[in-house]
Formats: structure tokens, C-alpha cells, sequence
């Protein structure tokens, strides 16, 4: 690797959160950019005294060391009082000593490091680390700062970039580019980068580091407006759907049309359409669900809409099946078999969809989906979830952590609407049953409250809602190229001091 082939980039740490953190890093980048460009590059290996792998064994409650492992490192600390026990037949090789540096090779936490800047004579550390021994001229501190800037997170995001598990190794680590700095140097660079003592001679770093933190907390502002801008969007969507399953949006529309049918002899036709489907054995006959209360309505609608249930107004309420076989089934092409992951608010997500085959597919009819039904996540994280499926699909299938919701004689994108609206987002949240996995019982899903106004106000407010939403995802996609700027912004900065900075 050449160093003018590194582009430094800016790159989103899962374990780093805090906003002192990120400018820490934003300026030790800012500060080992300029410093490449003043020195000669080195491979990090000409820093180290050695390298070592950590000890495998198992912790315990009790025993004659100290193990570190990765997990004991948070937020750039360790309580040794909590750390675990091993016993080691080879001590000296695996002990910690002060000054040594420890980086996680594997996980998704690879890379992560930790000096040890205290005396210990009874700690060795786990086999998913690994011990960088500096040689003994070497400040620690100074490696610290390069551990802990882009420059570093560049070089290891391209070494272990194409592995299905994240990791990197030793002999890596001792190839990664540092700027060639004598020991005197890198003290007073670290005393300069953490304010300890800022010394004279290192006046293009100290313009560097004001000049650093000035635009971090501009870009920084500019990511919270962003954030608030999405948040405030956010809601902005969710208070469109509960204003239109509670008739809100249509008030106007109604009162040019007092002649629709009221909902109540829409509820009696999907009533009478549903005993016909039992009655010629197309669907089974559901069991009877609890009547309406005053003290179930969660709000008032106008004046000539009804509630009912949703069981009662559905010919299909049931999730999907796992194939048998699982997934030694699956075939390259064939009929699609829809999993939570492909099911969105705007439609099928289809890079990701599993397919069976023409015979597979006939032996799962419970599991087809039709037009116009409604597929619902029940189970994990993406559990209420909801997409509708146009008029125009063919055919498919559902994994069983999906439900398929067929209603009768009313509007299946109104019910997507109303499932997503935060009324009916609450009760399924509340809804769920199960430890570790929650999931939604079809029992629970059956009873949900649908507010019911007529056949014709439904389709008003799906094409009133899909006009507000509209451009409520204008909005979205222009805050998201706002974040996108920022990340460029942040991006410039770093790319500002690859070339030689006049004071």
C-alpha cells in the first residue's frame, strides 16, 4: 500500500458515540494527515518491538490472572474489578505490561485498541486480541493518537474489506503506513494534540487542531438540524395516518358527498360476503370475537363510520410456513418466497428474496399471497412492518414470520394505511407474546380495532394520504442529501491537510 493511493475517509465506528470521542478522532486525522505529508511514511512495524496473539483458554470466576478480553474494553477503559480469571501455563509470554497496546482482531469491533498505561504483573488477555510491544524508545501516546484517527481506520477498512467475518492479523498490523517521527518529536506531539503542554515549535499543528475543532462543531451543528429536520418528518408522517383513520383529512370531502353509503351497510355486505365464503367451504369459519366496548374505542370518528374487528372483516388472517426442507429448498429462480426482510412500508424489497420452486410453491397453498393482500411482519425487529401487494403480482409465498391479511369488500391500501398509523402500531407492539422472540398470535391480530368509514371515503383518504406523503418523501430524500452533504463536508476537511499547510 503507497501512501498517495490512501484516500482518508471519515468512517462511522459502531463503539465510538459520544461527540468528544468523534472529535477526538476528527483531530487526530486532521493532525497524522498533516504529519504524513512532513514526514517520511514508515510501516508501523518499524515502531514495535514485537507482536503476539492472546491466550485461549476460558474465563472464570477464580484464578491466578487476570484475562482481558475485548468485551472488558469500554469506552476506552477497563474495570479490572470486573474482569475474569484464567489460569496460563505460559505466563511471561501472554502478561501485560505498561505501555503495551492491545487491538481486537476480529468482530465488529476489529481494530478497536487500548493502551495500557498503568503496572500490571498479573493480566494476560484473550486469543481475540492482539499485543502490540513498542520498542522502547517509542512513546505510546503517540502510536495512540495514530490508532485512533482515519488515517489508521483507512488502512484496516481496505486490509480486511472482501472478508465474509471482519478481522485483521499481525502481519497486516505491521504494514499499515505512519509517518516516521523520532521519539522527542512524538512526545511533544502528543503533549501539543491533548493540551497537556503545546510547544512552540509545533505552531502548524496547534492552527491545525483550532482550525479542526472549528469545523467540527460547524459540522456538527449542521448534522443536529439535519437529525431534527428527519425527526420532525417523521412525525410529520405519523400524524398524517392517525389524522386519516380518525377522518381528519377528509372532513371536506364528506361534506360534498352526503349522499355515500354509510359504513354500517358496508359492514353488513362484508358480514354477508364472509358467511357465503364459509358456507361454500372457500374459507373456514372463524371463532366468534369479543363485541365492541365503550371502553376498547381508542378515539371519536365522524358520524356515519363504524368500528369492527379486524377477524371480522378478513377471509385470511394467518402467517406463511418455513418450506419443507428449509432452506435446501431454495433454487436460484422460481417463485418468489417473501421473509421479513423483504417487506417494506413502499413495497417488496426484492435483492434479498429467496425463491422455490413451481412444486414446492403447490404444496404450500395456505402461504400464497394474492393481489391486494396485506403482508405483516409478526415476529423480530421489523415486527408491524406492513406492505401491500398490488394489483398486478403474480404469485408468491411467506415465511412464517409473516402474516397475510386479506380483507373483504373494503380497500386493502386503506388497511395498510391503518395498520400503519401509530393507533395500530401501539396495540401491536402491546400485542406480542413470546420471550426472546416476541411475535404476534394470530388470535391478537384478529381482535384489533378498524375504524370503517364507506367504501368511497376510503379511497379518498388513500389518495389524500398518498398526495401528503408524497411530499413528505420529498422532504426525506432532500434532509438525506443534506446528510449526505455533511459527510462530504467532513470528508473536504480531511482531504485540506494532505497537502503542506501555510501558517
Amino acid at each position: 500500500m503507497d501512501w498517495n493511493e490512501i484516500d482518508v475517509k471519515s468512517t462511522p465506528l459502531s463503539f465510538i458515540n459520544s461527540d468528544d470521542e468523534l472529535k477526538k478522532l476528527f483531530i487526530n486525522s486532521v493532525v497524522f494527515s498533516d504529519l504524513m505529508q512532513r514526514h517520511e511514511p514508515v510501516r508501523l512495524s518499524h515502531y514495535l518491538e514485537n507482536t503476539q496473539y492472546g491466550y485461549t483458554t476460558s474465563s472464570s470466576e477464580n484464578g491466578q490472572y487476570r484475562f482481558l478480553r475485548i468485551t472488558d474494553i469500554q469506552e476506552g477503559k477497563v474495570n479490572w474489578g470486573t474482569v475474569p480469571y484464567c489460569d496460563c501455563n505460559k505466563p511471561d509470554k501472554y502478561l501485560l505490561a505498561k505501555n503495551d497496546i492491545l487491538i481486537a482482531r476480529t468482530g465488529g469491533t476489529t481494530g478497536k485498541s487500548f493502551l495500557i498505561k498503568e503496572s500490571l504483573n498479573n493480566a494476560d488477555f484473550a486469543s481475540y486480541l492482539i499485543r502490540l510491544r513498542l520498542k522502547e524508545k517509542v512513546y505510546p501516546g503517540f502510536i495512540s493518537l495514530y490508532l485512533n484517527s482515519y488515517l489508521f481506520w483507512t488502512q484496516i477498512l481496505e486490509l480486511k474489506s472482501g472478508s465474509a467475518q471482519p478481522n485483521v492479523n499481525a502481519e497486516k498490523l505491521k504494514t499499515l503506513l505512519v509517518p516516521k517521527v523520532d521519539p522527542q518529536q512524538q512526545k511533544e506531539i502528543y503533549e501539543t494534540v491533548v493540551g497537556i503542554k503545546p510547544h512552540s515549535s509545533y505552531a502548524e499543528i496547534k492552527v491545525l487542531i483550532a482550525r479542526s475543532k472549528s469545523n467540527f462543531v460547524k459540522i456538527k451543528r449542521f448534522g443536529i438540524e439535519i437529525s431534527h429536520q428527519q425527526a420532525l418528518l417523521k412525525q410529520l408522517r405519523q400524524a398524517i395516518l392517525q389524522e386519516a383513520v380518525q377522518g381528519k383529512l377528509t372532513e371536506q370531502w364528506r361534506s360534498a358527498h352526503p349522499e355515500v353509503e354509510p359504513a354500517s351497510a358496508l359492514l353488513e355486505r362484508i358480514q354477508a360476503e364472509k358467511a357465503r365464503l364459509v358456507k361454500e367451504k372457500r374459507i373456514k369459519k372463524s371463532k366468534p370475537l369479543p363485541p365492541i366496548t365503550p371502553d376498547d374505542i381508542p378515539f371519536d370518528f365522524p358520524e356515519g363510520w363504524v368500528w369492527c374487528r379486524l377477524g371480522d372483516v378478513s377471509s385470511k388472517i394467518g402467517s406463511g410456513s418455513t418450506p419443507k426442507g428449509g432452506k435446501d429448498v431454495y433454487v436460484d429462480e422460481g417463485i418468489p418466497f417473501f421473509r421479513s426482510q423483504n417487506i417494506y412500508e413502499d413495497g417488496l424489497r426484492l435483492d434479498d428474496v429467496a425463491y422455490i420452486s413451481e412444486e414446492v410453491h403447490a404444496k404450500m397453498s395456505g402461504t400464497q399471497v394474492f393481489p391486494n393482500d396485506v403482508l405483516l411482519n409478526i415476529t423480530g425487529g421489523s415486527i408491524g412492518r406492513a406492505t401491500h401487494i398490488p394489483g398486478s403480482f403474480l404469485e408468491g409465498n411467506v415465511s412464517q414470520h409473516v402474516s397475510i391479511i386479506r380483507p373483504i369488500l373494503f380497500d386493502s391500501i386503506y388497511l395498510h394505511k391503518i395498520i400503519l398509523s401509530p393507533f395500530l402500531q401501539k396495540d401491536i407492539y402491546s400485542s406480542t407474546t413470546g420471550a426472546g422472540r416476541e411475535g404476534l398470535p394470530k388470535y391478537n391480530l384478529e381482535k384489533f380495532l378498524i375504524p370503517l368509514p364507506s367504501l368511497a371515503e376510503q379511497k379518498a383518504i388513500v389518495e389524500k394520504v398518498e398526495s401528503l406523503l408524497a411530499k413528505v418523501n420529498q422532504l426525506e430524500q432532500e434532509a438525506q442529501q443534506n446528510q449526505q452533504h455533511a459527510e462530504q463536508l467532513l470528508q473536504s476537511v480531511l482531504r485540506e491537510v494532505m497537502n503542506p499547510v501555510s501558517v
